[in-house]
């Protein structure tokens, strides 16, 4: 019996390693090809916008019962379909201040480098 429990948390512990290196090397990837990407600077429109939100409750104090209450974080993520002449689409991440102030049926110049967004300057009309 304690044999199996000793294999079973070294599997879990192995599972989640992997799990976190895996990441880390998506990540750095990702990274690495933006950087090795060129900065293009094209006409586009914002053809839509979207935002993820994750809700996370953590129980105080310690207690998985709950007994003590929860503490509930939120996390916004933020994103903006550029459509270009083309008609092609990319969808990029932005912050939430750059997706404040940027609205539907927008145009302008979108400057982005790989999967990074860099800056949308409006053309006003």
């Amino acid at each position: 019996m304690q044999r199996g429990a000793e294999i079973f948390i070294s599997a879990v512990f192995l599972i989640v390693a992997a799990t976190i290196v895996i990441s880390i090397v998506k990540g750095l990837q990702t990274w690495k090809k933006n950087n090795e990407s060129p900065r293009l600077s094209v006409e586009a429109v914002v053809a839509a916008k979207r935002a993820e939100v994750h809700t996370f409750h953590q129980p105080n104090a310690g207690d998985a019962t709950g007994m003590h209450g929860y503490t509930t974080t939120t996390n916004t993520t933020y994103y903006v379909c550029f459509q270009f002449e083309t008609g092609d689409r990319l969808e990029l991440r932005v912050s939430g201040r750059e997706y404040g102030m940027i609205a539907e049926g927008d145009r302008g110049k979108l400057t982005f480098q790989g999967s990074r967004y860099l800056d949308f300057e409006r053309k006003e009309i």
